[in-house]
């Protein structure tokens, strides 16, 4: 809904009456909405991928009238759209025989693609597997720019998530300087809305400067969460107020009343891309700025901003970028580091004041589960670095939103809704496995059992509707659900970590919380099945790293148990903690395995144990942290 070259072919073809009536007369046209129907989506860009070795969108594909796929593509201009129309249908009237086979080859092409090769020898998994994946990865990072070293360069924050996990535990200076050096360069660029906070799609350079201007939840949500906990991994001020701006970003611009999240906005306005957030240097000369006694207030404007040769982008336009060296730049001003960074503040604010007024990118308000679990999860990961309790409570608001809405009472939950209307239609295991892992991110933060309760039961549902029983993996669709073509596993990590690695990360981490060695032992079976894939291309497969990291190195938990554990436990989460299983309870109510026999009465204790062995219990957080860094 938010892809600027959709709209451009909309506009070119779609729109078009000649065209219409051709596509009108020979075919019978769907137009499908990708984050409604991300199965529908996923097996045609699978076929448009096997047909052509590349997929995006717009995605055009042309199919049979039993819906397997014959021929397609991605953005077509008008004349050679219109040319492929009267071309293909010419071959399907005269070579119906050879179109059907083609289709048939497809298809069981598209069959074979990202399912496990039951076939393969299990791999066992050990750190030498990860840190050789690593190595090999390397050879991909841009150590000037941050990122791959390629463009269109996407943020994939869960590559850096893993990635910075590894450098902790490794102690690999190369890997965190590489992430933290991404970070920086993302934060001070096009990419990252120096106004308003949030980061657009993706940039289409090598330098993180000219953006794809939409704006998704799922991509904002993610960044909240590897920014808040690059902040508790190295204090850097910087990664905290991209947090707090992207947060005041989607509560200004996404979220809703009811405290869900409307899921993107576009990279157009007034059909143009980018320009509601793009600046001339005449606008920049007759906006009123804060007066300063000592300082030439749009001067410094453009030079914080680089509206100068460094940020200009195309037809007298320039993109606001950060300043790398604040600095050096209070130097060259001559006005302390502080009085600098509040003088942005109010430049900032007139220039955001101003640009609300233009003709705002089009919204597209449905609410998606997915992408508002992944949002909840953002939220409780903004709240653990700061502690900030309003964060908590959109969190809570919005789980609570999300299990009365688009939750049936038997546990089948709806991928797809808007407000005022009631959810209805299929869900996919993205839905259960964030909606899940959000609500173990609930706990984390609260210590309320009720969130791993109604974790177990969504985990509980996805095993029954989407197993597959040969390899104990799952399939994207639910076996209630009306059949496509080709039905599909979602195995490779993506801008969106892949269902079945998030499930089988949850699956780990809840089946820890509650005793479940069913569920542990199923995660780690279905990674032993894949682990021989993982070196090859490591940034496709990142949450599966991320899985191997807990299990690679023996499992560490923090359980608390008395009446300070909920204090103890807000303490403890503004550390950088990756891969430990945090619990905590306060009075000794709770049927959770991890706290047998570790009350006593009006005493807190923090047990830090491995494997199958435990410290003796500690008292005070710092020596929990000195028992905790000891076994890191």
């Amino acid at each position: 809904s938010a892809c600027h070259w959709c709209h451009v072919m909309e506009r070119e073809s779609f729109e078009n009456e000649t065209t219409a009536g051709i596509m009108n007369a020979n075919y019978v046209c769907i137009k499908v909405d990708r984050e409604e129907r991300p199965d529908v989506d996923q097996v045609y860009m699978s076929a448009v991928q096997l047909m052509s070795g590349q997929g995006g969108w717009p995605l055009n594909c042309f199919a049979l009238p039993d819906g397997r796929p014959l021929y397609g593509g991605t953005y077509f201009p008008n004349h050679t759209w219109n040319d492929l129309l009267i071309k293909l249908n010419d071959f399907y009237i005269n070579n119906r025989e050879k179109a059907l086979g083609y289709a048939d080859e497809i298809t069981k092409g598209l069959q074979q693609t990202e399912l496990i090769d039951l076939k393969r020898p299990v791999s066992s998994i050990d750190f030498d597997i990860i840190r050789q994946t690593v190595e090999k990865w390397k050879h991909r990072f841009d150590n000037t720019d941050g990122g791959p070293n390629h463009a269109p360069k996407f943020p994939l924050p869960n590559n850096y998530e893993f990635l910075l996990h590894y450098a902790h535990h490794s102690g690999d200076k190369e890997v965190e300087s590489h992430v933290l050096n991404t970070l920086d360069k993302m934060g001070n660029g096009g990419i990252y809305d120096q106004l308003g906070g949030g980061f657009a799609r993706y940039s289409v350079d090598t330098i993180w400067k000219v953006p794809h201007f939409e704006k998704m939840l799922y991509d904002n949500a993610q960044l909240i969460s590897l920014y808040a906990k690059a902040f508790q991994f190295n204090g850097n001020q910087r990664y905290a107020t991209i947090v707090h701006q992207t947060v005041e970003f989607i509560e200004r611009e996404l979220a809703t009343a009811d405290g869900v999240c409307y899921a993107a906005l576009d990279a157009d306005s007034e059909g143009v891309e980018g320009k509601y957030y793009t600046w001339t240097l005449e606008e920049i000369d007759h906006i009123e700025l804060p007066a300063h006694p000592k300082v030439d207030v749009r001067q410094f404007a453009k030079a914080y901003f680089s509206i100068n040769e460094k940020g200009y982008w195309e037809h007298h336009q320039f993109i606001l970028l950060g300043c790398e060296n604040e600095q050096q730049l209070a130097d060259e001003f001559g006005i302390a580091l502080e009085n600098l960074q509040l003088l942005v503040g109010e430049i900032r604010r007139k220039l955001l004041h101003a640009r609300e007024k233009r003709i705002r990118p089009g919204l597209d308000n449905k609410i998606l589960l997915s992408w508002n679990a992944m949002m909840i999860t953002a939220w409780c990961d903004a709240y653990n670095m700061s502690t900030h309790p309003v964060y908590l409570e959109r969190a809570v608001k919005s789980a609570s939103w999300l299990l009365s809405n688009m939750r049936d009472e038997d546990g089948r939950l709806y991928h797809s809704t808007v407000i005022g209307n009631k959810a209805n239609g299929p869900s996919f295991l993205e839905d259960y496995a964030f909606l899940s892992s959000a609500l173990i991110s609930l706990y984390r933060s609260t210590f309320d059992e009720r969130w791993l309760k109604k974790a177990e039961e969504t985990v509980s549902y996805a095993i029954q509707h989407f197993s597959d029983l040969d390899s104990g993996s799952f399939w994207y669709t639910s076996d209630l659900d009306p059949k496509l073509f080709s039905r599909k596993q979602e195995i490779q990590d993506n801008v969106i970590p892949a269902s079945v690695s998030e499930l089988c990360n949850v699956l780990f981490e809840l089946g820890t919380l509650l005793g479940n060695t069913e569920w542990t032992t199923r995660a780690k079976n279905v990674l032993e099945l894949i682990l021989a894939d993982i070196p090859r291309y490591g940034s496709s497969y990142s949450n599966w790293l991320n899985l191997a990291m807990k299990i690679a190195r023996p499992l560490t938990e923090v359980i608390i148990s008395g009446p300070e554990a909920k204090a103890i436990g807000k303490e403890l989460r503004k550390q950088y903690l990756p891969g430990i299983i945090l619990a905590g309870n306060e009075d000794g109510k709770t049927t959770t395995r991890l706290f047998q026999n570790r009350f006593i009465p009006d005493k807190t204790l923090i047990h830090v144990c491995q494997g199958n062995s435990c410290h003796l219990p500690v008292e005070s957080i710092e020596d929990a942290m000195r028992l905790i860094r000891n076994i890191a």
